[in-house]
């Protein structure tokens, strides 16, 4: 007997996919386009470059193995 999975048998590279495109994404924007007002007095003028490049990088890498995972199944 077959027992259904919740989105199927490939959640965890879904999961994977939206993460890592989100935060490389994300922090991409925070570095080209910072906000042009801070909200709050402890607000950053703009984005970390080395955190934000950081997280660039293992978005990227997390986006390119799950797409890597959904294309091989």
């Amino acid at each position: 007997m077959m027992v259904a999975v919740f989105l199927g048998e490939d959640l965890l590279a879904w999961l994977v996919l939206a993460i890592g495109g989100a935060m490389a994404f994300g922090n991409a924007m925070a570095l080209i386009r910072p906000p042009e007002q801070q909200h709050h007095e402890d607000d950053l003028a703009a984005a970390p470059k080395a955190r934000s490049i950081t997280f660039i990088v293992v978005g990227s890498i997390a986006t390119v193995w799950a797409l890597a995972s959904l294309l091989s199944s």
